[in-house]
């Protein structure tokens, strides 16, 4: 288990809007007459669940191993591009 959230919450259940909506929702019986529509959906996440598709093991299998530098790589690349782009139209524009 993580210690800390990944997300931050947001505005709303800071202050409360959230857990009244879902009162109010309750209360009038919506929740219990789309409990039907929700059916497919919730049997899904359970045999995922089962599975163990958002494992750690289930995410390797999914997206391949982890690259070395990640993001950093294809910035550096980016970076390196967009240099050779601008000193070719400088060298471009100088040109006589």
């Amino acid at each position: 288990m993580k210690l800390f959230r990944h997300r931050r919450p947001s505005l709303k259940t800071m202050l409360g809007v959230t857990k009244a909506k879902k009162k109010l929702k309750r209360d009038l019986g919506i929740t219990k007459a789309m409990k039907p529509f929700r059916y497919w959906t919730n049997q899904k996440r359970r045999l995922k669940r089962k599975v163990g598709y958002e494992s750690r093991a289930g995410r390797i299998a999914r997206n391949g191993l982890p690259t070395p530098g990640g993001c950093a790589l294809l910035l550096a690349i980016g970076g390196f591009s967009a240099t050779l782009v601008i000193g070719f139209i400088g060298f471009a524009a100088s040109w006589k």
